[in-house]
């Protein structure tokens, strides 16, 4: 195999390489699991959109965006306040660079994309304060395992990412739930990382669910519908699904090490099949700390996308490099199956010109 990828690696060397080798030149599917949460409209949690009610629309235009290159439900591409681009951009760039097919899975949404996906049956989720933030998990998880063995069927591994703003939220409160250490761990979309507010809102949750820190350990479903989001129970039930079969990349942030909690109380068996893939700025990021979540309960190999924009010709892709956004729509993970689908011929450089092109198509720029 080639060893020059441009893939670092952040936790287990050996499984990370051995990963790395199983899906060498293999065909992955792109699964990109979308949802909404009102959790993501606390003022202050997330940098999803430019403002919080426009939450809702930022899965469905990300998920557009993978499939046909630029947003229905909105006009333009999803931004932050400060006007940086949504990841869906790196993610769209390196899934067509290496023409790997995409589908969408709804959890649970407001706003419904205006491209074909597959339902899960799923509702928005509530604000986790109330304690009861998400319905029908047990369901969600059972048809998203269905989902998930047969896809499993159709290609050499499956790479899964996600959009749901608030999500990091969302992952502390399913991690205390569990009984996983994660207060001043998890990652944000913003460089200055709210961690007093999340702790805050995870701790009215679960007072008012009537739960505390662990006491959910055994009961996956219940910290879901307690204190998690509906993305979580259609993630979950795919890796269970399609991990007994095939290799699967968890594309995302410190939101994967939530969903790896569940799928190890879910059914532990299947985790040797699964790897975490990122991207530099959340293995890096001095603020949250992925590793240390996922070692206090399993040993996946965590890989990360060594991305740099630091030599960007554009402001917005440049602030990347500060800290801003940093992953989501399963970035890293589309980058390295791009990477280890043509055997290195995709490298953090072109994949960076691809990125810069599309970019400019998409804001109308030079």
């Amino acid at each position: 195999m080639d060893r020059s990828l441009d893939v670092l690696v952040a936790n287990n060397e050996l499984k990370a390489q051995a990963f790395l080798e199983e899906i060498d030149g293999k065909n992955p599917l792109f699964i990109c699991t979308i949802a909404t949460t009102e959790t993501g409209k606390i003022s202050g949690i997330s940098a999803a959109g430019k403002d919080p009610e426009f939450t809702d629309y930022t899965p469905p235009a990300d998920a557009e965006l993978l499939l046909l290159g630029k947003c229905k439900s909105i006009a333009g591409v999803p931004v932050t306040p400060d006007g940086i681009p949504t990841p869906a951009l790196i993610t769209m760039s390196a899934l067509r660079l290496a023409d790997i097919p995409v589908l969408v899975v709804s959890g649970g949404l407001k706003v419904k994309p205006q491209i074909p996906f597959l339902d899960l049956g799923g509702n928005p989720g509530r604000d986790i304060r109330t304690g009861n933030a998400v319905d029908n998990v047990a369901e969600v998880i059972e048809r998203a395992k269905i989902a998930g063995q047969h896809l499993a069927k159709a290609v050499d591994y499956l790479v899964i990412g996600e959009s749901i703003p608030g999500g990091t939220t969302t992952a502390l409160g399913v991690l205390s739930a569990l009984g996983v250490k994660a207060e001043g761990k998890v990652s944000s979309s913003m460089p200055e990382n709210p961690h007093g507010l999340k702790a805050q809102t995870v701790r009215a949750g679960l007072a008012a669910a009537g739960e505390s820190f662990g006491s959910l350990a055994n009961n996956p479903v219940k910290a879901i519908s307690c204190v998690g989001d509906p993305m979580m129970a259609a993630f979950s039930g795919l890796v269970v699904g399609a991990a007994s079969q095939v290799p699967v990349l968890m594309a995302g942030g410190t939101q994967m090490s939530a969903v790896l909690a569940l799928v190890n109380a879910l059914n532990p068996d299947v985790l040797c099949n699964v790897a975490v893939g990122t991207t530099r700025w959340v293995a890096k990021d001095k603020s949250s700390d992925l590793k240390g979540i996922v070692t206090q309960f399993c040993d996946v190999p965590i890989l990360a996308a060594d991305l740099n924009f630091g030599s960007s010709r554009f402001p917005g892709l440049q602030a990347y490099e500060t800290g801003i956004v940093k992953e989501g729509v399963g970035a890293g993970g589309a980058s390295i199956a791009a990477m280890a689908k043509l055997g290195g011929a995709v490298t953090k450089e072109l994949l960076l010109k691809e990125i810069e092109r599309n970019y400019a198509l998409l804001m109308g720029l030079k």
